[in-house]
């Protein structure tokens, strides 16, 4: 009586896996295709052609990896993901002069990454939570291009922020970098979390850390005079001016145990990252009206503004169409393995 139990139990679940793993083959077939599509409608590579007039090292804004680091890169910026506490901790980028000037509004999608590995924040754990999606790089850093806008609200790209911090002086600091990026011509930008001072207290299912500072590491890497800033925020509100929250580069590696800018010359590294002087900056806020923005040239012209409209409605859909390879292999997951089993994952990686 239990075997034949068992064995209809086990009918019924390798049913559900042979229809589930038929929709899985499709869906992998519709994510060779619209890869395939994106190759062929893509631009070239001079039409990606860096608009920087700054000939520096490529990949400069990269903090130092390591093997096991979920590196991201979206459209006008890179991140790694801390999936113990389901937020980057650290976003780099580089922002130049022309990138301030771009058109294009925030879109406010907001929405969870697909390309985070494992299960990641999701709108439900920030609703009713108290806390801001704060952006570690700003939307109004990413308005050169419809595309980099659109992706600048990926959840990944979020960390839970007091509104006050948020809307205050974190927002009044981001709008000093553009302002610097602005005088300089270009800067590169590191930012995230201090996730190295836990326990945290957390929101939502996902237990998304609540950091108690925030950083931003800038480099000003263009003649006449290289320098670098660091800043470390307390996560609340405050009417303190920025340079009060201003130090090292090496003051912010001590407390985050990242390595900013490695691929420096060392000597170089250790000058520009040991110093600051804060009267070398060009605080400010950022302002560029309707006319000075008209003076420009897009970025999105510039760089992808010849791509064809069916490269963008392939890359969209293969975006969705991953997001569902990924619950697909979910259930057929949660469907073989024992449940008890999956939760003794669960909590070892909580």
């Amino acid at each position: 009586m239990k075997k034949n139990k068992l064995k209809k139990t086990m009918d019924v679940k390798v049913a559900k896996v042979k229809k589930r793993g038929k929709k899985l083959l499709y869906l992998l077939i519709a994510i060779l295709i619209l890869w395939i599509l994106t190759l062929i409608f893509a631009p070239s590579e001079t039409e990606f052609e860096s608009t920087s007039s700054v000939g520096t090292i490529q990949g400069l804004e990269i903090p130092r990896t390591y093997d096991g680091d979920e590196i991201i890169n979206h459209t006008g910026y890179t991140l790694c993901y801390d999936d113990r506490n389901e937020q980057a901790k650290w976003v780099a980028y580089e922002l130049t002069r022309d990138e301030l000037y771009g058109t294009y509004e925030r879109t406010d999608d907001f929405k969870a990454d697909p390309a985070v590995q494992f299960r990641s924040a999701s709108l439900d754990d920030y609703k009713s939570s108290g806390y801001d999606r704060g952006h570690l790089i700003p939307a109004a850093d990413q308005s050169w291009s419809k595309e980099a806008m659109e992706d600048s609200f990926y959840l990944s790209n979020m960390s839970p922020q007091d509104p006050q911090f948020n809307r205050g002086i974190w927002s009044k600091l981001e709008s000093a970098v553009r302002n610097i990026a602005d005088t300089e011509g270009s800067i590169y930008v590191v930012t995230g979390p201090v996730l190295t001072d836990g326990p945290f207290k957390t929101i939502g299912k996902n237990k998304v850390a609540v950091p108690k500072y925030y950083y931003k590491v800038l480099l000003d890497y263009t003649d006449p005079q290289l320098k670098a800033i660091g800043f470390i925020l307390p996560n609340e509100g405050s009417s303190k001016p920025l340079e009060s929250f201003a130090t090292t580069v090496d003051a912010v590696e001590k407390l985050t145990k990242i390595d900013f800018f490695p691929k420096l010359p060392d000597k170089q590294e250790d000058f520009l990252e040991g110093s600051v002087n804060v009267n070398d900056w060009a605080f400010g806020d950022f302002q560029a009206s309707a006319k000075d923005r008209k003076a420009y040239t897009p970025v999105e012209e510039k760089i992808t503004g010849k791509a064809s409209p069916l490269y963008y409605l392939a890359k969209n859909s293969l975006t969705g169409v991953l997001v569902l390879v990924k619950n697909e292999s979910m259930v057929i997951i949660k469907t073989i393995v024992p449940k008890d089993f999956l939760e003794k994952i669960e909590k070892a990686f909580d």
